[in-house]
């Protein structure tokens, strides 16, 4: 890669050089038959990566945007969501439910716990919900969704399911054709973005709908949107040289080309290779004391939330870090200071983890800390290699 430091924050993630080659191509119309083929390849790709058998929006925002399309479309003013959060992002669909005239209720687990079923369900049971919103993978916490359990129980009260993937979406099996116990058993909704797993330069947002979800936004008819209304993007995904709003044309090369990296991977592959990638980080920072906020049941493919061993000062130590070239992130709310988020996903590499290790461990020691480097690596090592021997 000719990226200069390694991006081991919970999103941008470092980006490779054929995608970066893809961005810097030509600029073109974006109505030319060259570009629309480009951007229908990546339509498809995205249908293929999901499995669904709905429709698709690949355009110019971030993941907020997906979020605010993915709930106008399928919910009406006045109607009521459930938004089961595990984290700070979690709670960001409260904001966009108020904003719309949207009813909204909130679960909210402890920090760094996967919320209750039970009392899921229970909620579910109170009343009439319209859809619920689960974040798969909350980038302020590192805790995953159970989709296992909670999929079943929602579908069970005939509520739409409105999965948040920004941080999980290509590494974190994300299938609209699977079933969870059931026929009816499915994602309805899934929207990400660009610059996270996928691991393409930030600025496209990507929703996915299955049909029922498309059947939703069938019986509201007119909505509170407009660049937002998935009807208006219908015959651009079809179509790409029609045109509603100009698309990031460069970043749509770009985003082409990361799918295809996807692909060509192959999910089970990618699910694997995450899955290695956070336990091995998890378990390689443990043993400097540095323990993961989310239990290994319940923890993220693509991202940990580390907390710090005591005393340890956190600007101090990620500006030390970053002198070695190894940026990651800091913590939000009430865990500000007290610990440090990682990413781990993309086109990160076995090497690249392992050397941020080794450097985290340095850092340590320069900081005043005792800790077995060659100890850590090993851990590693044994967890993220032993899925390919």
């Amino acid at each position: 890669m000719r990226n200069k430091e390694m991006l081991l924050i919970p999103g941008p993630t470092p980006v490779v050089d054929s995608i970066y080659d893809a961005l810097g191509q030509e600029t073109r119309s974006h109505t030319d038959a060259r570009f629309a083929a480009i951007y229908r390849n990546a339509i498809e790709k995205t249908k293929e990566m999901f499995q669904t058998d709905g429709e698709v929006f690949v355009i110019s925002g971030s993941g907020t945007l997906s979020m605010e399309m993915a709930l106008l479309n399928t919910v009406a003013v006045g109607e009521k969501i459930l938004v089961i959060s595990q984290g700070f992002f979690g709670d960001r669909f409260v904001k966009l439910s108020e904003a719309f005239g949207i009813q909204v209720e909130v679960i909210q687990s402890e920090w760094g716990k996967q919320v209750n079923p039970i009392e899921v369900e229970e909620k579910l049971a109170e009343g009439q919900f319209k859809a619920v919103t689960l974040t798969h993978a909350d980038t302020s916490t590192g805790v995953a969704a159970d989709l296992e359990t909670l999929v079943p129980i929602i579908k069970k009260y005939d509520a739409l399911v409105i999965l948040d993937g920004v941080c999980a979406t290509a590494a974190m099996e994300e299938n609209m054709s699977r079933t969870y116990g059931s026929e009816e058993a499915k994602i309805d909704v899934i929207l990400t973005g660009s610059q996270k797993a996928i691991g393409v330069p930030p600025g496209l947002a990507i929703v996915a709908f299955n049909q029922t979800a498309l059947e939703a936004r069938k019986q509201l008819e007119r909505i509170p949107a407009y660049y937002s209304d998935i009807y208006n993007w219908i015959p651009i995904m079809h179509d790409p040289q029609k045109y509603f709003a100009t698309p990031p044309v460069n970043l749509i090369y770009a985003y082409e080309e990361g799918m295809r990296l996807v692909l060509k991977e192959g999910m089970e592959n990618r699910y694997k290779r995450h899955a290695a990638y956070g336990k091995a980080v998890r378990a390689a920072l443990n043993v400097y004391g540095m323990k993961a906020l989310a239990e290994e049941d319940a923890a993220a493919a693509t991202l940990s939330c580390i907390l710090y061993p005591e005393g340890l000062d956190d600007v101090a130590f990620r500006a030390a870090l970053a002198k070695k070239g190894v940026i990651v992130a800091g913590a939000l709310a009430h865990l500000a200071g007290k610990a440090f988020r990682i990413g781990h996903m993309g086109n990160t590499t076995e090497e690249m983890l392992e050397k941020a290790v080794a450097l985290i461990g340095e850092t340590l020691i320069e900081l005043g800390y005792h800790v077995e480097i060659e100890q850590a690596v090993e851990k590693f090592n044994e967890i993220a290699y032993a899925r390919i021997c």
